[in-house]
This record gives C-alpha cells, sequence and structure tokens, in this order.
C-alpha cells in the first residue's frame, strides 16, 4: 500500500526545503567571500558550516527525484518522461542560466562573476562553470539515462547499482587527475544517488513503514553518526586545503565520502519524516514546494539584494549582509513566481505539459475513445 499523495508530499517538500536552505546558504555566503571590500575572516564559524553541509545536500536532491521516479515513467511511458523533463528541468536550465549570464554581464562591475558571451556555450558544454545550473543538467541527464538503462536496455537493478559505483569511482580517480568530461562529469558522480532514490522508493512510500519511518528512535540513532561524519567531513577537508576547501574526500577518499553522504541524506530524510507528523514548520514545506524556482532564480536576488544593500545603504556587516541575503534568496523567488503565476507567465520558469502538442493528441484521442461509431468507421492505430 502506497501512502497518500498528500503525506507523500509532506515529507519530501520537508526534505527539499532543507536541501534548498543549505544551496542558498553556500552561494550567499561564497558571494560574500568573493566580493572585493568585504572581509569573512572573522566569520569562520560561518565558513565551517558551509564545508560541513556541502557534502549531502545535492545527493539529496538526486535521491527524492530517484524515489519518484519509477511511478512517473510508469504514468507517462518513455517519450513523455523524457518531455516531462526536458520541460521541468531543462528548460527552466536554459532559460533562467541565459538570464544569469546576461545580467552578470551588463551589470559586470557590480557582480562577482567574469562573464562573456561564450559564457552562452558554456552553459551546456561545461554547465560547472556557469554557476549553481549544473544541478539542473545533471539531474535531466541521470533521469534519462536510468530510465533508458532500466526500461529499454531492460538492466537489472544489481547492474545499475554496478554501474553507479563504477561511475563514481571513476569521477573520483578523473578529478585527481584533473581529467575534466564537462557535463559527463556530474552525471558520473550522481548516478549513484538516482539509482539509490529507486532503489528504497518501494519501502519509502510503502505507508505500512509510515511508523518506523517517523519514528524518534530512527531519528536519534542516525544523529550521532550525522554528526561524527559531518564534523569528519570538515576536519580531513580543512587539512588538506591545497585540494580546494572541501574535495579533498572527493577526490582521495570516494568511499568515506559515500558513507557521508548516506548517512546525511537518511538523517534528513528521517528528520523530514518527523516533520510530517507535525506538519510544521509550514514555511519550510512551502520552500520544499517552491524548490525548483528558488534554485534557479535565488543567485540573482540574493546578489542584487547584496548590491543594493552594499551601494545604496553602504552595508559592510558581513553577518548582516549573510542573513538577509540567504533571507532575500530564500522568499524573494517564491513571491516572484506567485507573481508571473497570478499574471498567466509561468512559462518563465517551466513550459505546461498538458498544453504540449503530445498532451493535445491525448486529448483528442480520449475524446474520439468516447465515439465508438466514429471508431469503427475509422479506426485509430496507437
Amino acid at each position: 500500500m502506497v501512502q497518500q499523495k498528500s503525506k507523500r508530499q509532506s515529507w519530501v517538500d520537508f526534505a527539499r526545503g532543507i536541501a534548498i536552505i543549505l544551496v542558498v546558504y553556500r552561494h550567499v555566503f561564497d558571494s560574500l567571500r568573493n566580493t572585493d571590500g568585504l572581509d569573512t575572516s572573522n566569520y569562520m564559524f560561518l565558513f565551517h558550516l558551509n564545508t560541513m553541509f556541502y557534502s549531502f545536500r545535492m545527493p539529496l536532491f538526486f535521491i527524492v527525484s530517484g524515489i519518484f521516479l519509477s511511478s512517473s515513467f510508469a504514468k507517462r511511458g518513455m517519450k513523455r518522461y523524457v518531455l516531462n523533463k526536458g520541460y521541468t528541468i531543462l528548460y527552466p536550465y536554459l532559460v533562467w542560466g541565459g538570464v544569469q549570464i546576461a545580467i552578470q554581464i551588463i551589470f559586470g562591475k557590480y557582480t562577482n562573476g567574469d562573464r562573456g558571451l561564450i559564457d552562452f556555450l558554456k552553459l551546456i558544454i561545461h554547465p560547472r562553470e556557469e554557476g549553481q545550473f549544473w544541478y539542473l543538467n545533471a539531474l535531466f541527464g541521470v533521469s534519462v539515462l536510468y530510465v533508458i538503462l532500466k526500461y529499454t536496455v531492460k538492466l537489472k537493478y544489481v547492474h545499475q547499482v554496478i554501474i553507479g559505483i563504477a561511475m563514481f569511482y571513476g569521477a573520483s580517480l578523473l578529478n585527481r587527475n584533473a581529467v575534466n568530461l564537462g557535463f559527463l562529469n556530474d552525471i558520473f558522480v550522481f548516478y549513484i544517488y538516482i539509482v539509490i532514490g529507486d532503489g528504497i522508493s518501494r519501502f519509502v512510500r510503502n505507508s505500512e513503514n509510515l511508523k518506523f519511518l517517523q519514528s524518534y528512535k530512527l531519528l536519534l540513532l542516525l544523529f550521532v553518526p550525522f554528526l561524527i561524519t559531518q564534523y569528519t567531513f570538515l576536519y580531513v577537508n580543512y587539512h588538506h586545503p591545497e585540494v580546494g576547501g572541501y574535495r579533498y574526500i572527493e577526490y582521495y577518499l570516494p568511499s568515506l565520502l559515500l558513507v557521508i553522504i548516506l548517512i546525511g541524506c537518511s538523517f534528513t530524510l528521517a528528520l523530514s519524516f518527523v516533520l510530517q507528523k507535525f506538519e510544521s514548520p509550514g514555511w519550510l514545506r512551502q520552500l520544499g514546494s517552491y524548490s525548483l524556482y528558488i534554485y534557479v532564480s535565488h543567485v540573482v536576488f540574493a546578489s542584487g539584494t547584496r548590491i543594493f544593500l552594499m551601494n545604496v545603504f553602504n552595508v559592510s556587516n558581513v553577518l548582516v549582509l549573510f542573513l538577509i541575503g540567504l533571507a532575500a534568496g530564500l522568499f524573494f523567488p517564491v513571491v516572484f513566481y506567485k507573481v508571473v503565476k497570478h499574471l498567466g507567465m509561468e512559462w518563465i520558469f517551466k513550459l505546461d505539459e498538458n498544453k504540449m502538442s503530445w498532451s493535445k493528441e491525448k486529448k483528442e484521442i480520449s475524446s474520439l475513445d468516447k465515439k465508438p461509431m466514429e471508431i469503427k468507421s475509422e479506426p485509430i492505430n496507437m
């Protein structure tokens, strides 16, 4: 028996809400670190938290997506599944990636990004060089690749696991030797998490397991390992700054990284199920439900707020800029989305699959199904 839709959406929105806060946290703080005239050295606690939570926040998004992958495919089939991912993931990736690059070019003297026209091409070839947008490109790639291997090639799940692990360790080896595969690199790194998500889908979505998933014992059982592994991630990376501050474990200790990530994601999911029991805090659930819109536009709003505060009100306090920037990056995108939705302009964020050609064809076929005489005279080949 599968959980009711409202219940399923509740925990998943809490999980995405936690993840999107950590994403915005990182980008806001990194923006302040790269801003001329600001000294963040007195705020090392912000830096340490930024490093600790780096490990599992993005894998969590992939695992959650993997949990709903098979049910989404069952509802749509291959063609409609791929089109749906194009409308809801690839489309906002290209639109908002282009918007952000254009803004950084136009307001170059105020922003931290040194952008040129070539960056529009890099958005496709080297997404990692274009800020946060790499995630959407990677999510589209791993999702489509997974369904092709599962439903077209018909690989067994154990084979998917083997492929995912091989790609994960292969990416570590390639990165260690400075081999850049462009957009393929992130597919190698994150494929294993979409595999894990699909693998635990039946268990997580089975209402008979809800009592276990919402238990305080499970949350407490994971709490200490969560703290230990997060501190380990910080400690080991902190003592190897030559690799890039937080990349040492990723490049040289991939097995340890996998353990840290799985414990971090497990704890977050357990916390999300506990929050579901109370349906609180509501604002966190709301952030999770708008996570895609926050993800694609938070840098624009957070950076715009920082530039406004520094150049109009001469604000230079790092903590003030951080807190206001974090709030702006989380809530302004939600307000903006609600405004454009009210104006009937949701196409700014995503395409409506119900208005696409295949959906219209489906409706036409459905209407014909209700007219037996017409179907008899003009058979329809499906």
